[in-house]
């Protein structure tokens, strides 16, 4: 009876969380599920706060990233970038289109994905309002499924690839050898299906020599802090270190550094940043504490283990096939901490355990709540006036995300077969 509470719940508040019935915000649902475990005793406070810890690498990174892309904003970092932008795709819509998504490809991959829906979307929308563009949602699009297509080019392009391996995470060398060439076809078929798919709305032209505005001394510094983020990255990277605290320091030192130099008053940003995101991710914790309760880790562990033993190769691509749709179906946030929890428990074969973070990183393509990262993509759409709608989402990301998934695995399962 408990087993069986605790999973109708976490369904329920996870299926509000992608439905967002009434129009009721994703955080809303998370929490409400997580405080409906405690009042109904199927979980503990205790093992909530448990939960809700797990989750501070994950808040303070995402804490970081938001004040940097606010403080960015506020000191119209992203409307000089989108000038400049513009002017360079020299009145081609197709041109922008390329250019965009290959600034999404650094920014994920040095920035992580999260980053891209942060950081990225809203330059992404100054720059097809500066360019005139009629639809603007193919270039924004862009942010949404290069934040995910990208994310396995290296360790910090993803916080759940660090979720998969642990304290085991091969050197840089091993990672690029292994996860270079799927990454690449993963981009690089990403990008063919959204040109293809989206190539209507690329036949015009968009507005060329748009007057770049002069970047003030505070934005300046919000790009050099940016820069320095990812740097910093990089090096905690390096040295195997949590990400989450680097990059909050990094974010409220070059906030509070930028907004003396422009004598703002530092609450004008700080209300303008989306805090719902991290209730969100702690009510999502909390829920995976909960079906952690339910034995499913133990579960999950033995059935890998035993199909591996009998093939690895057909367990290979089934697990990473059917995590990649289960992301969907429960976002890959809480499918991460599952599945690291598998992967921590038993010998997993290393072929398996690429496959895994193929699917948890790349599946996510399919649907709008998929990945933290499509969500704070769709946070920051409905700031900018835009909305998208799950079934306009999945029609396009049925195609991007099964074809890219089927390349990459392939090209994983090729990397294994080399002699």
């Amino acid at each position: 009876m408990v087993i069986s509470s605790i999973w109708i719940i976490a369904l329920l508040a996870i299926a509000g969380i992608i439905i967002r019935p009434f129009n009721v915000p994703e955080f809303v649902w998370a929490v409400a599920g997580a405080v409906l475990l405690l009042l109904l005793g199927l979980i503990t406070p205790t093992d909530a706060l448990a939960g809700i810890g797990k989750g501070t690498d994950v808040y303070l990174f995402l804490t970081g990233m938001m004040l940097l892309a606010e403080t960015a904003r506020d000191q119209q970092l992203f409307n000089w970038l989108a000038a400049l932008a513009t002017n360079r795709a020299d009145g081609s819509a197709g041109r922008l289109f390329t250019l965009v998504y290959l600034v999404g490809i650094v920014v994920t991959t040095f920035l992580s994905n999260d980053a891209t829906a942060v950081v990225l979307t809203p330059a992404v929308a100054a720059a097809v309002r500066a360019a005139n563009v009629e639809r603007p949602l193919p270039y924004l699009f862009i942010c949404a499924f290069i934040a995910n297509a990208a994310s396995f080019v290296l360790p910090i392009s993803n916080p759940a690839n660090l979720v998969i391996y642990g304290t085991h995470m091969p050197s840089l060398g091993h990672w690029l050898a292994q996860y270079g060439p799927p990454s690449l076809v993963s981009i690089a078929v990403t990008y063919a299906v959204l040109r293809y798919t989206q190539r209507a709305s690329l036949q015009g032209s968009v507005a060329r020599a748009i007057p770049v505005p002069a970047l003030p001394a505070g934005g300046k510094l919000a790009l050099g802090g940016i820069a320095l983020t990812a740097l910093v990255l990089l090096g905690a990277s390096a040295l195997d270190a949590e990400l989450g605290l680097p990059t909050a320091v990094a974010g409220v030192l070059t906030s509070l550094v930028v907004l003396a130099k422009a004598r703002t008053n530092p609450w004008r940003v700080v209300r303008q940043v989306s805090w719902s995101v991290l209730p969100l991710v702690a009510g999502l914790f909390v829920l995976v504490e909960g079906l952690n309760k339910t034995g499913l880790v133990g579960y999950l562990a033995a059935l890998l283990q035993q199909e591996a033993a009998q093939s690895i190769t057909q367990t290979a691509w089934l697990s990473g096939g059917g995590l990649a749709l289960a992301c969907n179906l429960m976002n890959n946030l809480p499918a991460g901490l599952i599945v690291g929890s598998v992967i921590q428990a038993g010998a997993v074969p290393d072929m398996i355990k690429s496959f895994l973070l193929i699917g948890i990183d790349l599946g996510p393509n399919l649907s709008v709540t998929g990945s933290l990262a499509t969500i704070l993509w769709l946070v920051a759409l409905r700031r900018e006036g835009l909305h998208v709608s799950a079934w306009a989402f999945l029609k396009l990301g049925i195609p991007v995300m099964l074809l890219a998934l089927l390349a990459s695995l392939a090209t994983v399962w090729a990397y294994y077969q080399l002699p």
